[in-house]
Protein backbone atom coordinates (compact mmCIF):
# COMPACT_ATOMS: atom_id res chain seq x y z
CA UNK A 1 0.00 0.00 0.00
CA UNK A 2 1.29 3.83 -0.28
CA UNK A 3 1.31 5.37 2.75
CA UNK A 4 3.18 8.57 1.78
CA UNK A 5 3.68 10.40 -1.65
CA UNK A 6 4.60 13.72 -3.56
CA UNK A 7 1.72 16.03 -4.98
CA UNK A 8 2.73 17.14 -8.39
CA UNK A 9 5.62 19.63 -7.41
CA UNK A 10 8.23 22.09 -8.68
CA UNK A 11 11.10 19.15 -8.83
CA UNK A 12 13.15 20.22 -11.11
CA UNK A 13 16.80 20.99 -9.84
CA UNK A 14 15.86 20.50 -6.38
CA UNK A 15 16.13 16.58 -5.39
CA UNK A 16 16.52 17.36 -1.93
CA UNK A 17 14.30 14.49 -0.62
CA UNK A 18 16.66 12.14 -3.03
CA UNK A 19 19.55 13.58 -1.16
CA UNK A 20 17.86 12.88 2.04
CA UNK A 21 16.88 9.45 1.36
CA UNK A 22 19.60 6.91 2.79
CA UNK A 23 17.70 3.91 1.15
CA UNK A 24 17.22 6.55 -2.40
CA UNK A 25 13.67 4.77 -2.69
CA UNK A 26 12.78 7.96 -4.59
CA UNK A 27 12.68 8.00 -7.99
CA UNK A 28 12.65 10.99 -10.69
CA UNK A 29 10.46 10.84 -14.08
CA UNK A 30 9.58 13.88 -15.53
CA UNK A 31 11.17 16.29 -13.31
CA UNK A 32 8.63 14.51 -10.50
CA UNK A 33 9.99 12.97 -7.32
CA UNK A 34 7.80 9.52 -6.41
CA UNK A 35 8.49 7.32 -3.49
CA UNK A 36 9.25 3.47 -4.75
CA UNK A 37 6.72 1.36 -2.35
CA UNK A 38 8.77 -1.34 -2.40
CA UNK A 39 12.09 0.50 -1.83
CA UNK A 40 10.39 2.59 0.85
CA UNK A 41 11.18 2.50 4.78
CA UNK A 42 8.53 4.97 5.29
CA UNK A 43 11.10 6.79 7.59
CA UNK A 44 9.86 10.01 6.44
CA UNK A 45 12.38 11.99 6.31
CA UNK A 46 11.68 13.29 2.67
CA UNK A 47 8.29 14.48 3.57
CA UNK A 48 10.01 16.42 6.17
CA UNK A 49 12.74 18.28 4.22
CA UNK A 50 10.23 18.84 0.84
CA UNK A 51 10.85 22.57 0.30
CA UNK A 52 7.47 22.74 -0.83
CA UNK A 53 5.82 20.78 1.63
CA UNK A 54 4.20 18.33 -1.23
CA UNK A 55 3.87 15.56 1.15
CA UNK A 56 0.57 13.39 1.33
CA UNK A 57 -0.51 11.09 3.73
CA UNK A 58 -3.17 8.15 3.31
CA UNK A 59 -5.19 9.33 6.40
CA UNK A 60 -7.74 7.06 8.32
CA UNK A 61 -9.19 10.06 9.98
CA UNK A 62 -12.77 9.26 7.79
CA UNK A 63 -12.57 5.66 8.69
CA UNK A 64 -12.06 6.29 12.14
CA UNK A 65 -15.10 8.76 12.46
CA UNK A 66 -16.92 6.46 10.53
CA UNK A 67 -16.05 3.62 13.20
CA UNK A 68 -17.88 6.13 16.17
CA UNK A 69 -20.72 7.68 14.29
CA UNK A 70 -21.77 3.39 13.46
CA UNK A 71 -21.51 3.03 17.23
CA UNK A 72 -18.53 -0.02 17.24
CA UNK A 73 -16.90 0.24 20.59
CA UNK A 74 -13.54 1.97 19.69
CA UNK A 75 -10.55 2.13 21.62
CA UNK A 76 -7.68 4.23 21.44
CA UNK A 77 -4.10 2.57 22.00
CA UNK A 78 -2.32 5.92 22.86
CA UNK A 79 1.93 6.05 22.28
CA UNK A 80 3.77 7.10 25.67
CA UNK A 81 5.28 9.68 23.22
CA UNK A 82 2.25 11.67 23.75
CA UNK A 83 3.47 13.24 27.04
CA UNK A 84 6.65 15.11 24.91
CA UNK A 85 4.58 15.83 22.44
CA UNK A 86 0.60 17.01 23.26
CA UNK A 87 0.44 20.47 25.54
CA UNK A 88 -1.79 19.48 28.64
CA UNK A 89 -1.11 20.83 32.46
CA UNK A 90 -2.31 17.20 33.75
CA UNK A 91 -1.69 13.93 31.69
CA UNK A 92 -5.37 12.95 32.40
CA UNK A 93 -6.73 15.52 30.33
CA UNK A 94 -5.82 13.98 26.87
CA UNK A 95 -7.69 10.97 28.38
CA UNK A 96 -10.86 13.13 28.48
CA UNK A 97 -10.17 15.00 25.07
CA UNK A 98 -10.18 11.92 23.43
CA UNK A 99 -13.19 10.38 25.31
CA UNK A 100 -15.08 13.86 24.53
CA UNK A 101 -14.30 12.99 20.14
CA UNK A 102 -16.15 9.08 21.21
CA UNK A 103 -13.10 6.95 22.02
CA UNK A 104 -14.75 4.14 24.35
CA UNK A 105 -11.73 3.88 26.28
CA UNK A 106 -7.90 5.07 26.11
CA UNK A 107 -5.17 2.83 27.14
CA UNK A 108 -1.86 2.92 26.67
CA UNK A 109 0.49 1.27 24.09
CA UNK A 110 3.39 1.47 26.62
CA UNK A 111 1.11 -1.54 28.52
CA UNK A 112 1.77 -3.44 25.18
CA UNK A 113 6.04 -2.60 25.29
CA UNK A 114 5.44 -4.31 28.94
CA UNK A 115 4.18 -7.90 27.20
CA UNK A 116 7.45 -7.26 24.47
CA UNK A 117 9.98 -6.01 27.45
CA UNK A 118 9.26 -9.62 28.79
CA UNK A 119 9.64 -11.61 25.42
CA UNK A 120 13.13 -9.30 25.15
CA UNK A 121 13.71 -10.63 28.73
CA UNK A 122 13.31 -14.50 27.90
CA UNK A 123 14.83 -14.25 24.93
CA UNK A 124 18.16 -12.27 26.60
CA UNK A 125 17.89 -15.51 29.48
CA UNK A 126 17.88 -18.39 27.18
CA UNK A 127 21.16 -16.61 25.70
CA UNK A 128 21.14 -18.07 22.13
CA UNK A 129 21.42 -15.51 19.56
CA UNK A 130 24.83 -14.02 18.60
CA UNK A 131 22.95 -10.48 18.73
CA UNK A 132 19.67 -9.34 19.31
CA UNK A 133 18.56 -6.43 17.46
CA UNK A 134 14.98 -4.98 19.03
CA UNK A 135 12.07 -4.80 16.51
CA UNK A 136 9.80 -2.22 17.61
CA UNK A 137 10.45 0.13 15.03
CA UNK A 138 9.05 -0.95 11.56
CA UNK A 139 11.14 1.23 9.85
CA UNK A 140 14.28 -0.55 11.06
CA UNK A 141 12.47 -3.97 10.57
CA UNK A 142 11.53 -2.60 6.50
CA UNK A 143 15.42 -1.70 6.80
CA UNK A 144 16.56 -5.18 7.56
CA UNK A 145 14.36 -7.48 5.75
CA UNK A 146 14.96 -5.06 2.54
CA UNK A 147 18.54 -3.79 2.71
CA UNK A 148 20.30 -5.49 5.33
CA UNK A 149 18.81 -9.39 4.94
CA UNK A 150 21.42 -10.92 6.04
CA UNK A 151 20.80 -9.78 9.67
CA UNK A 152 17.33 -11.22 9.34
CA UNK A 153 18.46 -13.66 11.73
CA UNK A 154 19.67 -11.39 14.46
CA UNK A 155 16.20 -9.96 14.76
CA UNK A 156 14.15 -10.61 17.83
CA UNK A 157 11.13 -12.46 16.69
CA UNK A 158 8.62 -10.52 18.31
CA UNK A 159 5.91 -7.93 17.80
CA UNK A 160 6.06 -4.30 18.06
CA UNK A 161 4.38 -2.85 21.21
CA UNK A 162 1.53 -0.97 19.41
CA UNK A 163 1.03 -5.08 17.79
CA UNK A 164 1.00 -6.59 21.00
CA UNK A 165 -1.47 -3.88 22.07
CA UNK A 166 -4.04 -4.30 19.68
CA UNK A 167 -3.85 -8.14 20.07
CA UNK A 168 -4.34 -7.76 23.06
CA UNK A 169 -7.16 -5.05 23.74
CA UNK A 170 -8.98 -7.66 20.89
CA UNK A 171 -8.35 -10.54 23.27
CA UNK A 172 -9.75 -9.08 26.22
CA UNK A 173 -12.72 -7.37 24.76
CA UNK A 174 -13.64 -9.44 21.65
CA UNK A 175 -12.47 -8.48 17.90
CA UNK A 176 -15.67 -6.80 16.81
CA UNK A 177 -13.78 -3.82 19.08
CA UNK A 178 -11.74 -1.37 16.90
CA UNK A 179 -8.27 -0.38 17.91
CA UNK A 180 -6.79 3.00 16.63
CA UNK A 181 -3.31 3.47 17.57
CA UNK A 182 -2.56 7.64 17.93
CA UNK A 183 0.90 8.22 17.60
CA UNK A 184 4.10 10.08 15.89
CA UNK A 185 4.88 7.92 13.64
CA UNK A 186 3.26 7.15 10.15
CA UNK A 187 5.65 3.77 9.37
CA UNK A 188 2.90 2.19 11.75
CA UNK A 189 0.23 2.72 8.94
CA UNK A 190 2.24 0.03 6.74
CA UNK A 191 2.86 -2.11 9.78
CA UNK A 192 -1.00 -2.16 10.73
CA UNK A 193 -2.47 -2.53 7.52
CA UNK A 194 0.58 -3.47 4.98
CA UNK A 195 1.82 -5.91 6.93
CA UNK A 196 -0.04 -9.94 6.58
CA UNK A 197 1.59 -10.90 9.35
CA UNK A 198 -0.04 -8.84 11.51
CA UNK A 199 -2.80 -7.79 10.04
CA UNK A 200 -6.30 -7.58 11.98
CA UNK A 201 -4.31 -5.85 15.40
CA UNK A 202 -5.07 -2.81 14.62
CA UNK A 203 -7.63 -0.97 12.70
CA UNK A 204 -6.75 2.25 11.98
CA UNK A 205 -4.04 4.40 12.55
CA UNK A 206 -3.94 8.03 13.51
CA UNK A 207 -0.89 10.59 14.16
CA UNK A 208 -0.53 13.28 16.59
CA UNK A 209 -0.81 16.03 13.96
CA UNK A 210 -3.91 14.53 12.87
CA UNK A 211 -5.41 14.21 16.73
CA UNK A 212 -4.95 18.27 16.68
CA UNK A 213 -6.82 19.12 13.59
CA UNK A 214 -9.38 16.58 14.53
CA UNK A 215 -9.64 18.47 18.25
CA UNK A 216 -9.92 21.73 16.37
CA UNK A 217 -12.91 21.12 14.71
CA UNK A 218 -14.56 19.65 17.87
CA UNK A 219 -14.15 23.18 19.61
CA UNK A 220 -11.99 20.87 22.62
CA UNK A 221 -9.09 22.55 24.34
CA UNK A 222 -7.32 19.62 26.45
CA UNK A 223 -6.36 22.58 29.03
CA UNK A 224 -9.63 22.89 29.80
CA UNK A 225 -10.43 19.20 30.05
CA UNK A 226 -10.94 17.17 33.37
CA UNK A 227 -8.38 14.61 34.34
CA UNK A 228 -9.50 11.50 34.00
CA UNK A 229 -7.30 7.70 34.01
CA UNK A 230 -5.79 5.26 31.49
CA UNK A 231 -7.80 2.44 30.76
CA UNK A 232 -4.85 -0.12 31.68
CA UNK A 233 -2.57 -0.43 34.62
CA UNK A 234 0.59 1.51 35.28
CA UNK A 235 3.19 0.04 32.91
CA UNK A 236 5.48 2.22 34.98
CA UNK A 237 9.06 2.03 33.42
CA UNK A 238 7.82 0.39 30.02
CA UNK A 239 6.58 4.20 28.69
CA UNK A 240 10.49 5.47 28.32
CA UNK A 241 9.99 3.08 24.57
CA UNK A 242 9.54 6.46 23.00
CA UNK A 243 13.37 7.96 24.16
CA UNK A 244 16.47 6.68 23.07
CA UNK A 245 18.01 4.52 24.80
CA UNK A 246 14.37 3.37 26.60
CA UNK A 247 13.91 0.19 25.41
CA UNK A 248 17.25 -1.25 26.91
CA UNK A 249 16.48 0.34 30.12
CA UNK A 250 13.45 -1.21 29.87
CA UNK A 251 14.62 -4.67 29.24
CA UNK A 252 18.51 -4.97 30.32
CA UNK A 253 17.95 -4.69 34.38
CA UNK A 254 20.48 -6.16 36.72
CA UNK A 255 19.72 -9.49 36.04
CA UNK A 256 20.41 -9.58 32.40
CA UNK A 257 23.00 -6.53 32.41
CA UNK A 258 26.17 -9.59 32.65
CA UNK A 259 24.09 -11.64 29.27
CA UNK A 260 24.13 -8.96 26.55
CA UNK A 261 26.56 -5.40 25.84
CA UNK A 262 23.44 -3.38 25.83
CA UNK A 263 23.38 -0.65 22.65
CA UNK A 264 21.32 1.69 21.71
CA UNK A 265 21.36 3.00 18.23
CA UNK A 266 19.22 6.36 16.88
CA UNK A 267 19.27 7.62 13.22
CA UNK A 268 18.90 6.30 10.27
CA UNK A 269 22.82 6.40 9.18
CA UNK A 270 24.08 5.09 12.28
CA UNK A 271 21.27 2.06 12.14
CA UNK A 272 22.73 1.61 8.76
CA UNK A 273 26.48 1.47 9.90
CA UNK A 274 25.62 -0.56 13.10
CA UNK A 275 24.18 -3.23 10.37
CA UNK A 276 27.05 -2.98 8.35
CA UNK A 277 29.00 -3.78 11.20
CA UNK A 278 26.74 -6.81 12.07
CA UNK A 279 27.35 -7.91 8.73
CA UNK A 280 31.12 -7.84 8.99
CA UNK A 281 31.30 -9.41 12.48
CA UNK A 282 32.10 -6.94 14.33
CA UNK A 283 29.88 -6.56 17.20
CA UNK A 284 29.35 -9.75 19.01
CA UNK A 285 26.30 -10.38 22.29
CA UNK A 286 25.09 -6.67 21.99
CA UNK A 287 21.36 -6.20 22.26
CA UNK A 288 20.54 -3.63 20.06
CA UNK A 289 18.26 -1.01 20.52
CA UNK A 290 17.50 -0.04 16.87
CA UNK A 291 15.33 3.72 16.16
CA UNK A 292 15.30 5.10 12.91
CA UNK A 293 14.19 8.59 14.30
CA UNK A 294 17.08 10.45 16.12
CA UNK A 295 16.04 10.68 19.12
CA UNK A 296 13.83 7.73 19.72
CA UNK A 297 9.85 8.37 18.63
CA UNK A 298 9.29 11.24 20.45
CA UNK A 299 11.05 12.90 17.27
CA UNK A 300 8.76 10.83 15.20
CA UNK A 301 8.17 12.77 11.81
CA UNK A 302 4.25 13.67 12.56
CA UNK A 303 5.33 15.27 15.64
CA UNK A 304 7.93 17.72 14.30
CA UNK A 305 4.49 20.36 14.68
CA UNK A 306 4.60 21.14 18.27
CA UNK A 307 8.29 19.33 19.45
CA UNK A 308 11.39 20.98 18.49
CA UNK A 309 13.57 19.67 20.66
CA UNK A 310 14.12 16.30 21.66
CA UNK A 311 15.73 16.88 24.97
CA UNK A 312 12.34 18.73 26.15
CA UNK A 313 10.53 15.87 24.85
CA UNK A 314 12.60 13.30 26.80
CA UNK A 315 12.61 15.60 30.15
CA UNK A 316 8.71 15.46 29.66
CA UNK A 317 8.00 12.07 29.29
CA UNK A 318 10.95 11.16 31.63
CA UNK A 319 9.02 12.98 34.60
CA UNK A 320 6.01 11.06 34.01
CA UNK A 321 7.81 7.27 34.18
CA UNK A 322 7.71 5.39 37.01
CA UNK A 323 11.33 3.29 36.78
CA UNK A 324 10.24 0.22 38.13
CA UNK A 325 9.06 -2.97 36.23
CA UNK A 326 5.71 -3.37 35.48
CA UNK A 327 4.14 -5.90 37.70
CA UNK A 328 0.43 -6.69 36.25
CA UNK A 329 1.69 -8.28 32.86
CA UNK A 330 -1.58 -8.78 30.40
CA UNK A 331 -1.88 -12.38 29.76
CA UNK A 332 -0.07 -12.99 26.41
CA UNK A 333 1.63 -16.31 25.42
CA UNK A 334 4.93 -15.94 23.87
CA UNK A 335 2.84 -17.70 20.74
CA UNK A 336 0.75 -14.86 20.50
CA UNK A 337 3.11 -12.21 20.41
CA UNK A 338 5.91 -13.76 17.84
CA UNK A 339 6.87 -12.52 14.20
CA UNK A 340 8.39 -14.48 11.79
CA UNK A 341 10.97 -12.00 9.93
CA UNK A 342 12.20 -12.56 6.39
CA UNK A 343 14.55 -12.21 3.76
CA UNK A 344 12.66 -8.97 1.50
CA UNK A 345 16.10 -7.96 -0.69
CA UNK A 346 15.43 -5.77 -3.37
CA UNK A 347 16.76 -7.35 -6.96
CA UNK A 348 17.16 -4.17 -8.87
CA UNK A 349 18.71 -4.74 -12.20
CA UNK A 350 22.27 -3.73 -12.12
CA UNK A 351 24.09 -2.00 -15.11
CA UNK A 352 27.22 -3.54 -16.53
CA UNK A 353 30.53 -1.20 -16.27
CA UNK A 354 29.87 -0.46 -20.36
CA UNK A 355 26.16 0.54 -19.26
CA UNK A 356 27.77 3.06 -16.65
CA UNK A 357 30.25 4.43 -18.89
CA UNK A 358 28.05 5.21 -21.76
CA UNK A 359 25.34 6.85 -19.37
CA UNK A 360 28.37 9.29 -18.44
CA UNK A 361 29.57 9.77 -21.61
CA UNK A 362 25.59 11.30 -21.99
CA UNK A 363 26.11 13.74 -19.37
CA UNK A 364 29.57 14.78 -20.62
CA UNK A 365 32.09 12.34 -17.88
CA UNK A 366 34.18 10.88 -20.25
CA UNK A 367 37.23 10.23 -17.91
CA UNK A 368 37.30 9.70 -14.29
CA UNK A 369 38.57 13.11 -13.45
CA UNK A 370 35.19 14.17 -15.01
CA UNK A 371 33.21 12.50 -12.33
CA UNK A 372 32.73 15.28 -9.82
CA UNK A 373 30.69 13.29 -7.36
CA UNK A 374 28.95 16.81 -6.07
CA UNK A 375 26.03 14.78 -4.82
CA UNK A 376 23.63 17.88 -5.82
CA UNK A 377 21.99 14.85 -7.37
CA UNK A 378 21.12 13.04 -4.91
CA UNK A 379 23.43 10.02 -4.94
CA UNK A 380 26.65 10.40 -3.55
CA UNK A 381 28.87 9.66 -7.14
CA UNK A 382 28.34 9.80 -10.53
CA UNK A 383 28.32 6.14 -11.12
CA UNK A 384 25.58 5.70 -8.49
CA UNK A 385 23.66 8.35 -10.37
CA UNK A 386 24.26 6.05 -13.37
CA UNK A 387 23.12 3.03 -12.15
CA UNK A 388 20.40 5.12 -10.69
CA UNK A 389 19.12 6.17 -14.49
CA UNK A 390 19.79 2.63 -15.63
CA UNK A 391 17.52 0.96 -13.55
CA UNK A 392 14.74 3.90 -14.33
CA UNK A 393 15.35 6.02 -11.00
CA UNK A 394 16.78 9.18 -12.39
CA UNK A 395 17.03 11.00 -15.04
CA UNK A 396 20.21 12.34 -17.07
CA UNK A 397 19.14 16.12 -16.45
CA UNK A 398 19.84 15.57 -13.00
CA UNK A 399 22.96 15.99 -13.37
CA UNK A 400 23.77 19.74 -12.21
CA UNK A 401 27.64 20.39 -13.16
CA UNK A 402 26.49 18.99 -16.36
CA UNK A 403 23.16 21.17 -16.65
CA UNK A 404 24.74 24.37 -15.91
CA UNK A 405 27.73 23.28 -18.09
CA UNK A 406 25.00 22.84 -21.13
CA UNK A 407 23.54 26.15 -20.01
CA UNK A 408 26.25 27.89 -19.98
CA UNK A 409 28.04 26.72 -23.76
CA UNK A 410 24.24 27.49 -25.22
CA UNK A 411 24.69 31.10 -23.92
CA UNK A 412 27.98 31.57 -25.05
CA UNK A 413 27.18 30.39 -28.57
CA UNK A 414 25.17 32.62 -28.63
CA UNK A 415 26.74 35.36 -28.05
CA UNK A 416 29.39 34.42 -29.87
CA UNK A 417 27.17 34.11 -33.36
CA UNK A 418 25.21 37.15 -33.32
CA UNK A 419 25.96 39.88 -35.23
CA UNK A 420 25.85 42.45 -33.13
CA UNK A 421 28.59 43.43 -30.80
CA UNK A 422 27.52 43.53 -26.81
CA UNK A 423 29.75 44.85 -24.00
CA UNK A 424 28.94 45.23 -20.25
CA UNK A 425 30.08 48.24 -18.90
CA UNK A 426 30.84 49.57 -14.94
CA UNK A 427 29.93 53.01 -13.43
CA UNK A 428 33.45 53.97 -13.85
CA UNK A 429 33.34 53.15 -17.20
CA UNK A 430 35.72 50.11 -17.31
CA UNK A 431 34.75 47.05 -19.55
CA UNK A 432 33.44 44.50 -17.67
CA UNK A 433 33.09 42.09 -20.80
CA UNK A 434 32.26 41.82 -24.12
CA UNK A 435 31.66 39.05 -26.91
CA UNK A 436 33.52 38.62 -29.99
CA UNK A 437 31.70 41.03 -32.87
CA UNK A 438 32.72 44.00 -29.74
CA UNK A 439 36.23 42.50 -29.87
CA UNK A 440 36.64 43.13 -33.95
CA UNK A 441 34.89 46.52 -33.26
CA UNK A 442 37.87 47.14 -30.76
CA UNK A 443 40.91 45.76 -32.55
CA UNK A 444 41.46 43.98 -29.29
CA UNK A 445 41.10 40.19 -27.77
CA UNK A 446 38.58 40.22 -24.60
CA UNK A 447 41.97 40.15 -22.21
CA UNK A 448 42.66 42.72 -23.24
CA UNK A 449 38.98 44.81 -23.37
CA UNK A 450 38.66 44.11 -20.06
CA UNK A 451 41.54 45.62 -18.50
CA UNK A 452 40.52 49.04 -20.62
CA UNK A 453 38.00 51.48 -20.71
CA UNK A 454 35.49 52.25 -23.06
CA UNK A 455 36.28 55.79 -24.14
CA UNK A 456 39.59 54.87 -25.23
CA UNK A 457 37.45 53.73 -28.35
CA UNK A 458 34.40 55.37 -28.78
CA UNK A 459 32.09 58.67 -27.52
CA UNK A 460 30.23 57.65 -24.35
CA UNK A 461 28.10 60.46 -24.27
CA UNK A 462 25.63 57.95 -24.09
CA UNK A 463 26.73 55.47 -21.76
CA UNK A 464 27.17 58.27 -19.12
CA UNK A 465 23.99 60.03 -19.16
CA UNK A 466 21.84 56.57 -19.13
CA UNK A 467 24.37 56.02 -15.89
CA UNK A 468 23.74 58.90 -14.75
CA UNK A 469 19.63 58.87 -15.20
CA UNK A 470 19.05 55.24 -14.79
CA UNK A 471 17.27 55.70 -18.51
CA UNK A 472 17.29 53.20 -21.59
CA UNK A 473 18.81 54.82 -25.02
CA UNK A 474 16.76 52.45 -27.23
CA UNK A 475 17.88 52.09 -31.16
CA UNK A 476 19.42 55.42 -31.18
CA UNK A 477 21.90 55.78 -35.21
CA UNK A 478 25.00 56.96 -34.12
CA UNK A 479 28.44 56.66 -36.20
CA UNK A 480 31.04 54.32 -35.62
CA UNK A 481 34.69 53.50 -36.54
CA UNK A 482 35.39 57.25 -37.64
CA UNK A 483 31.87 57.65 -39.17
CA UNK A 484 32.46 54.27 -41.33
CA UNK A 485 30.02 52.22 -39.83
CA UNK A 486 25.97 53.37 -38.93
CA UNK A 487 24.93 51.52 -36.15
CA UNK A 488 21.71 51.46 -34.10
CA UNK A 489 22.78 51.78 -30.16
CA UNK A 490 20.57 50.25 -27.51
CA UNK A 491 21.64 50.94 -23.62
CA UNK A 492 20.23 49.93 -20.43
CA UNK A 493 21.09 49.87 -16.68
CA UNK A 494 21.92 47.08 -14.56
CA UNK A 495 20.96 48.05 -11.47
CA UNK A 496 22.18 45.21 -9.28
CA UNK A 497 25.63 45.72 -11.00
CA UNK A 498 25.63 49.01 -11.33
CA UNK A 499 26.61 49.19 -14.99
CA UNK A 500 24.82 48.87 -18.55
CA UNK A 501 24.81 46.94 -21.11
CA UNK A 502 25.64 48.06 -24.25
CA UNK A 503 24.53 47.10 -28.02
CA UNK A 504 25.44 48.18 -31.38
CA UNK A 505 23.72 46.99 -34.79
CA UNK A 506 25.54 47.53 -37.86
CA UNK A 507 22.83 48.88 -39.70
CA UNK A 508 25.80 50.49 -42.34
CA UNK A 509 24.79 48.32 -45.36
CA UNK A 510 20.64 48.81 -44.49
CA UNK A 511 21.30 52.97 -44.26
CA UNK A 512 23.32 52.68 -47.80
CA UNK A 513 20.36 50.57 -49.38
CA UNK A 514 18.00 53.10 -47.85
CA UNK A 515 20.25 55.99 -49.16
CA UNK A 516 20.22 54.05 -53.04
CA UNK A 517 16.72 53.73 -52.50
CA UNK A 518 16.11 57.11 -51.84
CA UNK A 519 18.83 58.40 -54.41
CA UNK A 520 16.43 56.78 -57.20
CA UNK A 521 12.96 57.94 -56.08
CA UNK A 522 15.08 61.53 -56.39
CA UNK A 523 15.97 60.58 -59.75
CA UNK A 524 12.38 59.44 -60.42
CA UNK A 525 11.11 62.88 -59.10
CA UNK A 526 13.51 64.77 -60.90
CA UNK A 527 12.40 63.05 -64.63
CA UNK A 528 8.65 62.97 -63.75
CA UNK A 529 9.84 67.07 -63.39
CA UNK A 530 11.33 67.26 -66.98
CA UNK A 531 8.03 65.13 -67.78
CA UNK A 532 5.37 67.84 -66.38
CA UNK A 533 7.03 70.78 -67.88
CA UNK A 534 7.02 69.09 -71.02
CA UNK A 535 3.57 67.67 -70.34
CA UNK A 536 3.30 71.83 -69.26
CA UNK A 537 4.02 73.60 -72.85
CA UNK A 538 2.29 70.64 -74.55
CA UNK A 539 -0.88 71.04 -72.38
CA UNK A 540 -0.60 74.66 -72.87
CA UNK A 541 -0.97 74.16 -77.02
CA UNK A 542 -3.46 71.68 -76.11
CA UNK A 543 -5.54 73.58 -73.96
CA UNK A 544 -5.46 76.45 -76.07
CA UNK A 545 -7.07 74.25 -78.33
CA UNK A 546 -9.86 72.17 -76.02
CA UNK A 547 -10.36 75.49 -74.18
CA UNK A 548 -9.04 73.81 -70.95
CA UNK A 549 -7.15 75.99 -67.93
CA UNK A 550 -3.17 75.39 -68.05
CA UNK A 551 -3.99 75.27 -64.32
CA UNK A 552 -5.89 71.98 -64.04
CA UNK A 553 -3.18 70.27 -65.73
CA UNK A 554 -0.89 71.52 -63.54
CA UNK A 555 -2.42 70.55 -60.04
CA UNK A 556 -2.98 67.10 -61.68
CA UNK A 557 0.73 66.19 -62.24
CA UNK A 558 2.01 68.01 -59.44
CA UNK A 559 -0.12 65.35 -57.16
CA UNK A 560 1.54 62.68 -58.88
CA UNK A 561 5.29 63.98 -58.31
CA UNK A 562 4.08 64.61 -54.90
CA UNK A 563 3.08 61.30 -54.37
CA UNK A 564 6.49 59.86 -55.42
CA UNK A 565 8.03 61.84 -52.31
CA UNK A 566 5.80 61.19 -49.90
CA UNK A 567 6.40 57.77 -50.08
CA UNK A 568 10.05 58.35 -48.57
CA UNK A 569 8.74 60.11 -45.64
Amino acid sequence: MRVIDFRDAKCRHCYKCVRHCAVKAISVKDEQAHIMIDHCINCGRCLEVCPQNAKTFASDMDRVKGYLRQGFKTIISIAPSYAGVLEFDRPGQVVDALLKLGFAEVRETAEGAAMVTNEYKKIIRENKMPNIITTCCPSVNDLIEKYYPECVPLMAPVVSPMIAHGRYIKKLYGNDVKVVFLGPCIAKKQEAIGDERVFGAIDAILTFEELAIWLEEAGIDIHQCEEKPMGNPDPKINRLYPVSGGIVQSVVTEEEADEYHKVYVDGLENCMEMLECLKQGELTHCFIEANVCEGGCAKGPASARWNTSYVKAKVKIENEVSHKAAKELPDMSTEELKKKFQDNRLTDRMPTEADIREILKSTGKYTPEDELNCGACGYPTCRDKATAVFQGKAELSMCMPYALNQAESMSNVVMDVTPNMIFVIGSDLKILDCNKKAQELLGVGREEAVQRYIFEFIETQDIEETLRTKEPVIHKKIRLEHGKMTAEETIVYIENLDSVLVTFQDVTREEKMKEQHYNLKVETVEMAQKVIEKQMMVAQEIAGLLGETTAETKVTLTKLRDSILEEED
